[in-house]
Order: C-alpha cells, then sequence, then structure tokens
C-alpha cells in the first residue's frame, strides 16, 4: 500500500513538474516573440490576399500594389497600422500629385525631368530626416511614389496622370484592408504596451532617485539617467500611435506632458542631489541629524511598494521637508548650512515630482483624473517631448540621395538601357526608405539579402508553380508558405528588411497581375535591373548619405555646448523646452556611442553635464539680471566666461575651469555680504552652478561652494 502510495506522489510531483516547464516554456519571451511574429504574419497575409482579391474583382491593372501596400503599411498594433495607413495614404496623393506636375511640363527634355524628380525625393528626404515623428513616413512615401511614377513616365509622360491615378487606388485599397484585418481581427492595442513601458519607465525614474539618494561614486546616477531618457524616446513613441489607437479609455494627452515634464525635470536633478549629498557626507562637512533622518526616510519611501498610504507619506515628507529647509536657510551661515538648505530644496522636489508621477500613472492607467492639487503647479502647462533636429544632417543626406538618383538616371538615358526606368526607380526607392538612417547601407544590404531569396522564391512560383494553378483559394494556398515566412521574419526588428526584400519582390516577379504571363526574358531583365539598382544604391548611399557614427556623436554633442553659451548669454530656449531638448540628445546619443570603436566615457557624459549647467546659469541669470553695482558687474563678467568657456568656435579666448570656480567664490562672498532683498535666493542658485559646473563640491581655494 504505501509502494502505490509513493508512486502516486512521485507520478503527481513528475505532471506537476511537466505542467510546470511546460508552462513557463510557452511565457518564455522568446516563445512568446515567435508567436506574436507568428499571428502578424498571418494577420498580414491575410489581408494581402484580400487586397489582391478585390483588386482582381475591380479590375485594377496592376493588383500586386494592393500586395506590396498591405506589407508596407502592417504594423504589430492596431493604432500603429492606421496611423502608417493614414500617413501613406497622405504621402502617396502628394507625389502622384508632384509627379503629375512635374513629368508633363519636361516633356522634351528627359534629363531636367529626371533632376526635378531627383530634387523632389531629395526635398522629402529632408523634411522625413528633420520630422523625427510618425508624420515622417508621409514625406517618405512621397518620395517613394514619385519615384515608382515618375522615372517610367519620362519618356512616356502622357499616360502618367493615368497611371497615377491607379496607383493611387490601389495603394489605397491595400490601406483598407490592412486597417480592416488589424484594427478589427483580434486587435493588439497600443495602450496596452504604452501602458507596459510606462510602468517601465516609473520603475527605472525610482531607481535614478534611490541611487541619487545613496551619494556613491556618481556613476550608477549618470547610467540611470542615460537609461531614463532612453525610456522616455520609447514612451514617446508609443504615446505618438494613441490617437489612432481603438481603447475604449487612452491615456490622456495632457496627463502624458505632465508625466513627462516631471520625468524630464527628475532627470535633471537626481545627479544634482547625488553631487551634494556626497560633497555633505565628506570630510569638511557634517550632515544635520534632522535631515539625516530625512535621507532615511525617502530612501525608504521610495523603496516601497504601491500601498495605501503611499500618497499620505509622501504629503508629510513634502511638508516636513519644506520645513527643515526653511529653518535651515533662516539661519544659514556657513557654506555647510547653505549646501544642507540648498540639497533639502532639491529633496522636496525630487519628493513632489515623484508623488505626482505616481498620480499621473493612475490618471493614465484608469483614464481619469486623480483629486488634489500637483505639487508643483509651475509644471501645470507641459509642452511634452521636444525633437533635436539637425538640419545640416538632413541637406547633406537629401543631397547625396539627390546626387546619386541623378547620376543613375545619367547612366540610364545616355546609354539607353531599356530596363533603366525600373532600375532608377528602386534607386529612389531605397534613397526614400533608408535615406534616415545615419548608415543606410547595413539596411540595404540586409534588404538586398532578402530579395535574394526573393528572386528564387519568385521563379520558382512563376515558372514551376503558378501554371498549375486554376482558381483563387488554390493560389492563396500556395502563396502561403513565403508570405507567412516573410512576414514572420519582418515582425522582428533584427530581420525586418530582409523581410521587406522577399513580400516586395514576389509580388512583382511572380507575376501576380491580372493574368498569368510566364516571361522568362522579361523577368531576367527585371532582375538584372533590380540587382544593378541595389548595387549601386550600396555604393551611392555609402559615399553620399553615410553619417559616420563619431560624426554623428559629435553633431550631437557640439549643439549642446553651443546651447550653454546661449544660455550664459541670456539668449535660450526656456527651461522646460531646454530639458526636453537634452533629454532627447541624451536618448539619441546612447546607441551611438555604443556603435563607435572609439571610448567614450567622458563625453558621454557631457549631455548631461551641460543639461545641468544651462539649466542653473539661465535661473542665475533671470534671478540676478535686476541686480546692480558690484555684484551685478561680477555676475555678468561670470556669465561671460562661462559663455567663452563653452565656446565651441574659438571666438573668445578658453577660460579654465578653476577659473570659473574663482569667479562664483567671488560672486557669493559678495552677494553674502550685501543686505539685497533675494540674498538667500541667490546664495541658493549659485550653489546650484557651482555643482553643475564642478560636481565634485566645495573649492579648496576660494573656500565657498
Amino acid at each position: 500500500m504505501n509502494i502505490i502510495l509513493s508512486s502516486k506522489r512521485a507520478l503527481t510531483r513528475t505532471w506537476a513538474t511537466i505542467a510546470h516547464t511546460g508552462t513557463r516554456l510557452f511565457q518564455s519571451p522568446a516563445l512568446q516573440a515567435d508567436a506574436d511574429a507568428l499571428f502578424f504574419s498571418v494577420k498580414s497575409f491575410a489581408a494581402a490576399m484580400l487586397a489582391y482579391y478585390l483588386s482582381l474583382r475591380i479590375g485594377l491593372p496592376k493588383p500586386y500594389w494592393a500586395i506590396l501596400t498591405v506589407y508596407l503599411v502592417s504594423q504589430p498594433s492596431a493604432g500603429a497600422s492606421l496611423g502608417r495607413g493614414v500617413y501613406r495614404l497622405a504621402g502617396t496623393m502628394a507625389g502622384a500629385v508632384a509627379t503629375v506636375a512635374i513629368v508633363p511640363n519636361f516633356v522634351n527634355n528627359p534629363i531636367i525631368c529626371s533632376v526635378a524628380i531627383a530634387g523632389w525625393i531629395g526635398l522629402c528626404l529632408y523634411f522625413a530626416l528633420l520630422d523625427r515623428t510618425p508624420r515622417a513616413y508621409a514625406f517618405v512615401l512621397a518620395g517613394y511614389t514619385a519615384s515608382l511614377i515618375g522615372f517610367p513616365s519620362v519618356f512616356n509622360p502622357h499616360a502618367v496622370f493615368e497611371t497615377a491615378s491607379v496607383r493611387v487606388q490601389e495603394i489605397s485599397l491595400g490601406i483598407l484592408c490592412t486597417i480592416l484585418m488589424h484594427r478589427f481581427v483580434l486587435p493588439k492595442r497600443m495602450a496596452g504596451q504604452f501602458l507596459g513601458k510606462l510602468s517601465a519607465t516609473l520603475r527605472d525614474a525610482r531607481r535614478l532617485a534611490g541611487e541619487a539618494l545613496l551619494g556613491g561614486s556618481g556613476q550608477q546616477v549618470r547610467h540611470a539617467c542615460k537609461k531614463l531618457a532612453v525610456d522616455l524616446l520609447g514612451l514617446q513613441g508609443f504615446a505618438t500611435h494613441l490617437p489612432y489607437d481603438l481603447a475604449p479609455v487612452k491615456p490622456r494627452t495632457k496627463d502624458r506632458r505632465l508625466l513627462h515634464a516631471r520625468l524630464a525635470r527628475l532627470l535633471l536633478l537626481a545627479p544634482g542631489i547625488e553631487d551634494r549629498g556626497r560633497a555633505l557626507q565628506s570630510g569638511d562637512h557634517a550632515v544635520p541629524d534632522e535631515l539625516a533622518a530625512l535621507l532615511c526616510e525617502i530612501e525608504r519611501w521610495i523603496g516601497d511598494g504601491d500601498t495605501i498610504e503611499k500618497d499620505g507619506v509622501a504629503i508629510q515628507l513634502i511638508d516636513r521637508a519644506r520645513s527643515l529647509r526653511t529653518r535651515i536657510a533662516a539661519n544659514a551661515a556657513t557654506p555647510d548650512e547653505r549646501l544642507a538648505a540648498n540639497l533639502v530644496r532639491h529633496l522636496a522636489e525630487m519628493l513632489g515630482l515623484l508623488h505626482d508621477c505616481d498620480r499621473l500613472e493612475r490618471n493614465l492607467t484608469r483614464g481619469g483624473r486623480s483629486r488634489g492639487a500637483a505639487a508643483y503647479q509651475w509644471l501645470s502647462r507641459a509642452s511634452g517631448y521636444v525633437y533635436h533636429r539637425d538640419h545640416w544632417k538632413a541637406a547633406r543626406a537629401a543631397l547625396g540621395a539627390t546626387v546619386g538618383i541623378v547620376v543613375g538616371c545619367l547612366v540610364w538615358i545616355w546609354s539607353a538601357w531599356p530596363d533603366g526606368a525600373m532600375a532608377v526607380s528602386v534607386l529612389g526607392v531605397c534613397c526614400s526608405l533608408y535615406g534616415t538612417a545615419d548608415e543606410p547601407a547595413p539596411h540595404v544590404l540586409q534588404y538586398t539579402v532578402g530579395t535574394v531569396y526573393g528572386v528564387a522564391m519568385s521563379l520558382a512560383y512563376s515558372f514551376l508553380i503558378l501554371p498549375r494553378v486554376t482558381d483563387f483559394p488554390v493560389l492563396v494556398a500556395v502563396l502561403a508558405p513565403a508570405f507567412l515566412f516573410a512576414g514572420s521574419l519582418q515582425a522582428r526588428g533584427r530581420t525586418m528588411q530582409m523581410g521587406f526584400g522577399i513580400t516586395l519582390t514576389i509580388p512583382i516577379l511572380a507575376g501576380l497581375g491580372t493574368t498569368y504571363a510566364g516571361d522568362f526574358a522579361g523577368s531576367l531583365n527585371t532582375i538584372i535591373a533590380l540587382f544593378a539598382s541595389l548595387i549601386f544604391a550600396l555604393v551611392s548611399m555609402t559615399m553620399l548619405q553615410t553619417v559616420p557614427v563619431d560624426a554623428a556623436i559629435n553633431r550631437l554633442l557640439r549643439p549642446s555646448r553651443m546651447d550653454v553659451r546661449r544660455h550664459a548669454l541670456g539668449k535660450g530656449n526656456a527651461a522646460a523646452h531646454w530639458t526636453n531638448l537634452m533629454v532627447d540628445r541624451m536618448a539619441l546619443l546612447l546607441p551611438k556611442m555604443r556603435l563607435s570603436k572609439n571610448s567614450y566615457s567622458d563625453a558621454l557624459d557631457d549631455p548631461l553635464h551641460h543639461l545641468r549647467v544651462g539649466h542653473a546659469v539661465g535661473q542665475l541669470r533671470h534671478a540676478i539680471r535686476h541686480v546692480g553695482g558690484d555684484i551685478g558687474e561680477t555676475a555678468r563678467e561670470l556669465f561671460s566666461a562661462i559663455a567663452a568657456h563653452f565656446d565651441t568656435k574659438g571666438r573668445t579666448k578658453p577660460v579654465a575651469p578653476i577659473e570659473l570656480t574663482q569667479r562664483i567664490g567671488k560672486l557669493m562672498a559678495l552677494i553674502a555680504d550685501s543686505s539685497i532683498q533675494d540674498r538667500s535666493q541667490l546664495l541658493d542658485l549659485l550653489i546650484d552652478l557651482q555643482f553643475a559646473l564642478a560636481p565634485s563640491g566645495i573649492s579648496k581655494e576660494t573656500g565657498s561652494l
């Protein structure tokens, strides 16, 4: 009997282990990603076949364009697919109108006509690079469409209007089928992805605040700041698709902007708190007992989970920090006391920001509005995310694309190549689709690899399989393996371009038109033109449109220094705009530095350093603008020295950091000995500037902060 019971227990444990292992396997991220990719591929294929069937029924001359549109528009979420579809339709119509306007005006001059089309493609690429939102896809498609319609019409201008009209119809049908399939068949909502990213971002924000309170080496805080900047860029990427999402309750735009403003402000505050805490804990300073107790309780509050009492504790801690700051500042006469008061002010602000983030997260999750006033009313009108725009880089890429396409057109026209129009069209498509990347060649190369697979599959379909297909259901069945495989590749970031190479090649080369036409010679000429254009695109884009990663890094660092100089001269942007802009630059900079072969251990911290200095000098300049006498003159000299220190063009004599520290010490001594009304505020802002410029703390030479 005992043997039987033991066997049953062992069998039960075995089945429990198997069930647990199976559950963990099906919940693994890798398997989940595979399932999502396959599901996306199935829906995209269904939309493509629906668009193809309707195109055949309507009688459109090139129904494969509807298939191409489906795969270009399809996105994992319903909101992103709708947004991409809307922008593609707008871009297609703009490109078609531009082509109809350009081609008939240069009937007798194909070279000038080609130059005009290439110029339009370059102009569209320029605006696409400046926009940096999903709207940029409209500019990309405006150039893309002009390339596909315009170059084949250079020697046949009389048919350009009909070609453009039919193309718009085919693309519109593909967009409609894509939206119907991804929006109404088991849709994947963007709101859920946004809220998941929001939760992860707020965890990183609390981790950053906790690291700042430790007052350690500072490396962890700087790393957490960069991580939060990247989180904010990713969160913005999800947010831009929310207006097109079909979720019944969508996160409010105002709450999203308010949350971003607070997190961006936290990114500015945290390094300063870490610097001040480390300075107070050094041998030259003493931490007041009340402040030490407050730091411990704040650290405990940040580490607590979502408890019912958390809001009440936060409000109590904020009030306690403000009261402590008032008591310390009222009698602050020594550098230690002024530093302690300054630190408590920043702690109170950080608590308020985190408390507001908790409230705003609840608002965004529930789609409502929580009661109670925000801790920081001056952040009640947030403008939201600010994108960095590089006009020089956009113009360089646009000019490179234009020159490359014009060279391709000259080769085609002067050689009288029969399939040259198609080759140049593909070249224009590559310049439009991949010209927005700093280094487009790897993307074009991956697309070329996918095209090789697509050509092989197309030849097999065109001459072995399709001649035996007699009805539409069988056609769908035989096309399914190739398109499902390619669609699953397209759903993964690393193989997306390879998937595009397959899905955009098979419909054209396999002859998915109104009737079957197996023309081996025509297919061979098309393949030669296709690969010739891709090889030329690789060469021209590498030479004319590539921005080396080190050059891209410098293009991000140099404007930040120039902006600090402008702030010192009183010409900078508003504090909120400046902070949001620097957050975006940090988010752009981090992945580029990882790709560089050079070491940027110091430069990696420069954007955060520039952000702190620009904000501190701007605040001080605004507060001291009405002060005259020796204080005003010394302040103006300090601002001029800071501007000279951050001058990147050598217009003034360089100023050493030690000289800036001495000037700050001199100004602090003048203010401390004066009786001006805003003395306490000005001393506080000078401490901010001192730590922003030299986070090491107290200057040994001046004896002041």
